[in-house]
């Protein structure tokens, strides 16, 4: 009973904190702060209540290896957003992200190997969606035409990643802990964002958002690491220590975040990714 209350209430209140706060501070701090673990740590403290501490540090390097197939997911539906409406870029990028998980999962890479490909896919995606002005474009969108957003959409974003939470803890068991968590990171959360960013601002939205998103992977790199490292050694500790390591990654790659983009030739005055509607 307690562990079917921690799926039923730990993802969606996390998952609807993180969305009020996109919607105050904008798309790019949306998809930073999905870059934390808001669905995949709930999994790996169910899968730790459910099957043990060490079944879950294993699962937690499978879990790692979604920092890198979320940036090809992204990388595809960017590429793609110029020219391709949101269900076509969604289609390849969901595409992209399968064909990413079957490459890691076929490749016998430890917990270092899995930590440098991540890092190594995270830093070349920043360098590819490096903003080219999209900052601004969407910040003016945003302050000229503010988006009112239905009643249903937050319960819909919580009850999809609770679905997802309780489709993938149930199938934890049969999938093996490396499957498991390679399956864990599917970009849900990251996903509505991008499509709702991608319809209200055009491809300068989507990118705006994905970019927000590589960028906040580092802390679920740190967590994942953190975890696998130290749950079989300290137990459920280790949740701790992970927490307080992506908080402190987080906190640096805000500076990033919150750096302006560059002035526009005529003059006007910036616009921060984070502008208020």
């Amino acid at each position: 009973m307690a562990v079917l209350l921690l799926k039923l209430l730990l993802t969606p209140g996390l998952v609807t904190l993180a969305s009020l706060a996109g919607r105050r501070w904008g798309a790019a701090v949306g998809g930073w702060l999905v870059g934390l673990p808001l669905t995949a740590a709930p999994v790996a403290v169910i899968l730790a209540a459910e099957h043990g501490t060490r079944f879950a540090a294993e699962a937690a390097t499978g879990i790692l290896g979604g920092a890198a197939t979320q940036v090809v997911f992204a990388l595809a539906y960017a590429g793609l957003a110029t020219s391709r409406g949101a269900l076509a870029c969604m289609l390849v990028a969901s595409l992209g992200f399968a064909a990413a998980i079957a490459a890691l999962n076929a490749a016998p890479l430890s917990l270092p190997g899995m930590t440098l490909t991540a890092l190594a896919l995270l830093i070349a995606g920043l360098l590819l969606l490096r903003d080219r002005g999209e900052a601004r474009e969407v910040a003016l969108r945003r302050a000229a035409s503010p988006a009112a957003m239905p009643r249903w959409d937050l319960p819909a974003r919580a009850a999809a990643a609770t679905a997802f939470v309780l489709a993938v803890t149930a199938l934890a068991g049969a999938a093996g802990p490396r499957l498991a968590g390679l399956l864990t990171p599917f970009p849900i959360y990251a996903s509505v964002l991008t499509v709702f960013a991608h319809r209200q601002a055009g491809a300068a939205g989507a990118r705006t958002t994905l970019r927000g998103l590589v960028l906040g992977m580092f802390a679920f790199v740190a967590f994942f690491v953190t975890l696998a490292v130290a749950l079989p050694r300290i137990g459920w500790l280790a949740f701790a220590a992970a927490a307080v390591a992506a908080v402190l990654v987080q906190g640096l790659t805000f500076r990033l975040l919150r750096r302006p983009p560059l002035a526009p030739a005529d003059g006007a005055p910036l616009a921060t990714v984070s502008s208020r509607p």
